[in-house]
């Protein structure tokens, strides 16, 4: 029979080839360990997921050769132990949280690694996901990578939290549910098999069995008379890569601090002595454990290198522009990273004013669309504030004639009054042109403000460029206002009478001599539509509401808006307005019309008596009707105390004038609103573009030395960029030392495991997983339960992803 293999013999039995990928993969750990969390890159390692009390400890031990694990009654293991294995010729032990102190004395390792639990969880039995790394050399071991978990509990014992075992299992499924992930299930013997912890969850993540290994420990403790020899032999529930039975140190030699080489020699005797087991005693214990593991791991490791190695292309990729840019250790890299940094701003802020962002804002307006909205929105807005009272127009046109035509009676409305009135509006028209250039430089300030995100990190680039280019804003926009004004003094120049859209007195004078009123109105055309109260019409209180409609003929009303029902068609001539006065507590405002030749204008009412709800809409009527030729027929005083003769020569004068500003007028604002945008997008805007293009640069250099001083958080992000930017260049030199095309390792010497007679591959190319082998014939109907997770012995196994993960159940809420 064959004895226990030595530690040289099973390293001279590995592949040497496959055996440099796992310190490659150490290596690689070294290169992003202070990164690496940072990436979703998870290495290939073998978790050992097992109950309390099951021996999960004492297997790790026996594979390090060494006695250091932390030992006790309850939860012991609180936060995950990766374990790394590391061939080498002298034995230490090495923490990543206290990097350069080697540890000697396995003792101090126990003590440090329950230090370091306490440091987080405290001495409450609560548990935490953040790992402990632990490095071990060691001549006895071959290079492995393990990660031990806590063991899984039922029942919270003193003072541990109420769902500890939903934590636990949490905690679990994080390191277990990934597909580069082998499975150590360890299992004691002395209890039912279908009952396991770990097997159930490996199930869970791992419903094929293709990275599931099992361990069954305890075997020297099981009762008299009985054997795992079916478990062993991978006939009850099997598994794709079968059982190791390994047997531990006892609670007794444990306290008498047997030696581990001596419980190594002891568990390969226990072997070769028991008749259940020697005749697969070879393939049985820690030893050959260990190398199971270590083929299994080379395996699993070559096939996710291809992978990962894309991974680590994939982020160094995407962290090489940022790194490029933070390179400021010479000058040729400070200036090449100011002239990106203008260049940057210069597009950014063209792209928010073209609206070519490459992200488009759906919450609101900014850049372009502010600046289209203040052209074509508040603009005209603005232009309309200025409008004048229309009765105020009036009274002014009126003045005017009177003064030009002096003692004398005018018979045709002067040109001049037309020209002061005119000459008058366009004045007022600075106001609302010098609001609209104060709108366009705060916006475009607000836009330039949005371009800074890529400054931020140098301060005072930030604050010299943001001098600059408001300094350029604030002198264009006063270059604007100059040929704003220029532009409303052109028109004040020269009044054009002969312009094409203007109506021109031949369009206005003409007289209709039987309504006394301008025939610049068609007869058909409606001046005014809106609610009025009768108040001397009808029986009812307050009078009786009716839809009037004025025309350039009559004044008609009906009975609502649909205008179906015409209750009456007054006709227009020869009537005359008279204002009527009420009393202090009345709400609304009156009005009459009657017939100067005191002919009844409504059956026998000789007068209309009608009322509107406030002052604006009583004026806004009067003007209606002066346009259609009903005038007053009193004299007014306004505040100034000149009295408004009633004249309708004058009135027909005024309504002229008044026509012609409006026709003149309405080109002046179409003038405007076409104008005032061209003249601010070529004078502001697109000077304060060509000037971040192509001057701002050349006023920056200069100063580069001490514009290019980064802010603290900026120096600290550019370390960690180029820190990680190192690593991933590290870790992707690491893998090019490797080659891979190195050939397969030979096939686990098992019995259970052979090589199949067709060298099943895989689709990338790879050979796939060998076969399992057929259990005697007797066994296959008896062993085909249903709550098997894995494929009988008799199938092939093909190298294809797992099935559907479940994940892990969810916490309850506990009070």
């Amino acid at each position: 029979m064959r004895g226990l293999p030595s530690v040289s013999a099973d390293v001279a039995m590995s592949n040497p080839g496959m055996e440099a990928l796992i310190p490659l993969v150490n290596s690689l750990q070294d290169a992003l360990s202070d990164v690496c969390y940072n990436y979703e890159l998870h290495l290939p390692q073998i978790v050992v997921v097992g109950a309390q009390s099951s021996g999960k400890s004492s297997v790790l031990e026996n594979l390090v050769g060494r006695d250091f694990l932390p030992r006790g009654t309850g939860i012991v293991t609180r936060r995950p132990l990766i374990l790394r294995l590391l061939h080498a010729d002298t034995v230490y032990g090495e923490f990543h949280h206290c990097k350069g102190n080697k540890f000697t004395d396995f003792n101090k390792i126990r003590e440090e690694i329950k230090a370091e639990t306490e440091r987080l969880t405290g001495r409450n039995k609560d548990i935490s996901s953040v790992p402990i790394n632990l490095l071990i050399y060691s001549p006895h071991v071959v290079n492995l990578t393990l990660v031990d978990l806590p063991g899984i509990t039922k029942v919270s014992v003193g003072d541990q939290p109420a769902d500890i075992e939903y934590q636990i299992r949490k905690l679990i499924m994080q390191y277990i549910c990934h597909e580069n992930c082998l499975i150590l299930a360890v299992t004691p013997a002395n209890t039912d098999l279908t009952n396991s912890d770990a097997l159930k969850l490996a199930k869970d993540v791992d419903p094929q069995g293709l990275r599931t290994i099992g361990v069954i420990t305890k075997l020297d403790l099981m009762d008299k008379g009985t054997d795992a020899k079916e478990i062993l032999e991978n006939r009850f529930l099997p598994l794709r890569l079968g059982y190791i039975g390994v047997v531990n140190r006892s609670q007794k030699d444990i306290d008498g601090q047997k030696d581990i080489r001596a419980a190594l020699q002891a568990e390969n005797n226990f072997f070769l002595s028991h008749p259940a087991y020697k005749h697969m005693a070879h393939r049985m214990g820690t030893p050959y454990l260990q190398k199971i593991l270590n083929q299994h791991l080379s395996n699993h490791i070559r096939d996710t290198l291809p992978g990962f190695r894309r991974d680590l292309e994939s982020q160094l990729r995407a962290l090489n522009k940022e790194a490029e840019e933070f390179r400021l250790d010479d000058p040729t890299s400070r200036n090449k990273t100011l002239t990106l940094l203008i260049h940057h701003f210069a597009d950014e802020l063209k792209k928010l004013i073209d609206g070519t962002c490459d992200n488009v804002d759906t919450v609101c307006l900014s850049g372009g669309a502010r600046l289209n909205q203040i052209f074509h929105l508040r603009l005209p807005n603005e232009l309309t504030k200025v409008q004048p009272d229309e009765i105020k127009l009036r009274r002014e046109i009126s003045y005017a004639i009177r003064n030009i035509h002096g003692v004398r009676t005018g018979l045709f409305p002067p040109d001049m009054a037309f020209e002061a009135i005119v000459k008058k509006q366009i004045s007022w028209l600075k106001e609302p042109c010098n609001k609209f250039i104060d709108m366009v430089n705060e916006e475009l300030i607000t836009t330039v403000n949005q371009c800074f995100d890529k400054l931020t990190c140098f301060p005072k680039l930030r604050e010299e460029t943001e001098k600059l280019v408001t300094t350029k804003i604030y002198e264009q926009e006063r270059k604007c206002k100059d040929l704003v004004l220029q532009l409303i003094e052109i028109q004040l120049a020269y009044i054009n009478t002969n312009h094409e859209d203007f109506v021109g007195f031949s369009k206005t004078q003409h007289v209709n001599t039987q309504n006394n009123k301008i025939c610049g109105v068609s007869e058909n055309q409606v001046i005014r539509k809106g609610w009025l109260t009768m108040s001397n019409i009808g029986l009812m209180k307050g009078g009786k509401e009716y839809w009037f409609i004025l025309t350039a003929e009559s004044l008609s009303w009906f009975k609502d808006e649909e205008e179906k029902e015409k209750q009456y068609m007054l006709p227009l001539d020869n009537l005359k307005l008279k204002d009527i006065v009420k009393g202090f507590k009345s709400s609304r405002f009156y009005f009459s019309i009657y017939n100067t030749e005191l002919r009844n204008v409504y059956k026998d009412q000789k007068w209309l008596e009608l009322a509107c709800c406030s002052q604006e809409e009583l004026d806004s009527w009067k003007v209606s009707l002066f346009r259609a030729g009903v005038f007053p027929d009193k004299v007014e005083v306004d505040g100034l105390g000149n009295e408004e003769f009633t004249d309708p020569l004058l009135e027909r004068q005024v309504e002229t004038i008044r026509h012609l500003v409006d026709s003149y007028m309405s080109i002046i604002h179409k003038t405007f609103r076409d104008q005032m945008p061209k003249t601010v997008m070529h004078v502001m805007v697109n000077s304060v573009k060509e000037f971040i293009r192509s001057e701002l640069l050349s006023q920056l250099y200069p100063l580069r030395e001490t514009l290019m001083d980064e802010s603290p958080d900026q120096q600290q992000h550019r370390v960690e960029v180029l820190r990680k930017h190192r690593a991933l260049k590290e870790a992707l030199a690491v893998i090019e030392q490797v080659s891979l095309s190195i050939p397969l390792p030979p096939p686990v010497d098992s019995p259970r495991i052979q090589p199949s007679s067709s060298q099943e591959t895989s689709k990338n190319g790879r050979p796939g997983h060998p076969p399992l082998p057929s259990p005697p014939e007797h066994h296959k109907r008896h062993n085909a339960s249903p709550d098997s997770f894995m494929h009988s012995s008799t199938q092939h196994i093909r190298p294809r992803p797992s099935g559907p993960r479940r994940q892990a159940p969810p916490i309850p809420s506990v009070k």
